[in-house]
Parts: structure tokens; C-alpha cells; sequence
């Protein structure tokens, strides 16, 4: 296989940077330029599968590239996605015109106490299917994972953080 159906293949299963197993530790990180013309390509004829909502502290520096790179791992469209404050009121927040579905991503665990209302830790509130506690947000889902900072300081907490995202993946498929 040539480079570029490999690239292809990869892109397809929402791998879109990789590094080679046995490279020196200065942490050179791959991509092909063809195959990201060819994902973009792709991904403007899909159809969008739903809105994602994220909330937290505005992500800066090394943060804000971990987000960019979780959106290019998701596969978002820049319409797919939108940065919203959990201080922002709820009241001016609606669900897109076209009606399709949303999930909600809580980055931190006052973010995620605060749009459900919950009192419980992040510890307590992962990995479980919340609900935005807003009147006629009510049924959108929420679901509360680590604030992209502690990723960067603690990046073990990343294969933790990559299931939260695979869980509101799910939530939104199945809407």
C-alpha cells in the first residue's frame, strides 16, 4: 500500500497524527499533507452527526493546541463545535435551527457542578451521563471531564480523558 491510502485508512479511524515507535524522543509527530487534503475533502461531504458544546476556562498555549488536536481526533467540522462559558446564561444559549443533537462537554468539575447542578466531585461525576440543568437546555447531555490544564500537567489522566470524549461520542449517536 502507498502512503497515501495508508494515510487514508488511518484518517478514516480518527488517527490524524502518529509517530513512528522507535523514533528518538524529541517527539516529531507525522502527517501528510495529500491525506489531509483528502480527510478534509471527505469531511465536508459527510453528514454532521451533531453539535458539541464545550465548556470551561478558554484553553491557551499548550492547552488550546491539546483542544485543537482533540477536535481534529474528532473529526469536528468548525460548525460542529462551539467554546461557551459556564458563566455564560443559559437563557441565551438555544439548540441549533436544523434540530440537530447536542452534547455537552464540562471541562473541570465546578464547569460541570455549575450547568447540572450536581454538588458531587469530578471523580464522582465522570464517566456517567449528565443533564444541563437550565430550562429548556434540560435535555441536552453533559458530560464532565478534566480541565485541559491538569491533561497537560498530569497527562496520564489522558486515556481517562479520551473515554469521557468516546462516552459523549456515543451519548450523541445515539440521540
Amino acid at each position: 500500500m502507498n502512503t497515501v491510502v495508508n494515510s487514508t485508512f488511518l484518517k478514516e479511524m480518527g488517527i490524524t497524527e502518529w509517530s513512528v515507535r522507535n523514533a528518538p524522543e524529541s517527539g516529531v509527530i507525522a502527517q501528510t499533507p495529500v491525506a489531509d487534503e483528502v480527510v478534509e475533502k471527505a469531511s465536508s461531504q459527510r453528514k454532521s452527526l451533531g453539535t458539541w458544546w464545550f465548556f470551561g476556562n478558554k484553553p491557551q498555549g499548550d492547552s488550546e493546541i491539546l483542544f485543537q488536536n482533540v477536535i481534529r481526533a474528532l473529526g469536528l467540522m468548525a460548525n460542529e463545535w462551539s467554546w461557551k462559558s459556564p458563566n455564560e446564561k443559559m437563557d441565551h444559549m438555544s439548540a441549533p435551527q436544523d434540530g440537530s443533537p447536542i452534547v455537552a462537554i464540562a471541562f473541570g468539575g465546578s464547569a460541570a457542578q455549575k450547568l447540572s447542578g450536581e454538588r458531587d466531585s469530578l471523580s464522582e461525576l465522570r464517566e456517567t451521563v449528565l443533564a444541563i440543568n437550565s430550562p429548556g437546555l434540560e435535555e441536552i447531555p453533559l458530560i464532565a471531564t478534566f480541565e485541559l490544564n491538569q491533561l497537560i500537567s498530569r497527562p496520564n489522566d489522558k486515556a481517562l480523558f479520551w473515554q469521557d470524549l468516546l462516552l459523549a461520542k456515543s451519548v450523541l449517536q445515539n440521540i
